[in-house]
């Protein structure tokens, strides 16, 4: 069994509001240094079986189609080592 990972995030030019209000709260925390945040989404994927050419291509269809909105998001897929 292996892991396949999408994350998402609002391509560069999208306001990121939740993100705006997480770096204004930074400074009430105590938190200097900070001068940006972008919040995104991670989306796990247990696969069973071997991640082939042929399934990875199956979680970019679907990650293009419901797990990102590609208007206004840009989303990376990836294997991830599982622990064990």
């Amino acid at each position: 069994m292996a892991r396949v990972v999408v994350d998402v995030m609002l391509k560069p030019e999208i306001l990121d509001p939740q993100g705006q209000a997480v770096l204004a709260a930074l400074p009430r925390l105590g938190v200097s240094g900070i001068v940006g945040v972008r919040q995104g989404k991670r989306f796990e994927l247990e696969v069973d079986g071997e991640t082939d050419a042929e399934v990875l291509a199956r979680i970019d269809r679907l990650a293009a189609s419901l797990l990102a909105n590609p208007v206004i998001e840009d989303y990376v897929v990836r294997v991830e080592s599982t622990p064990g």
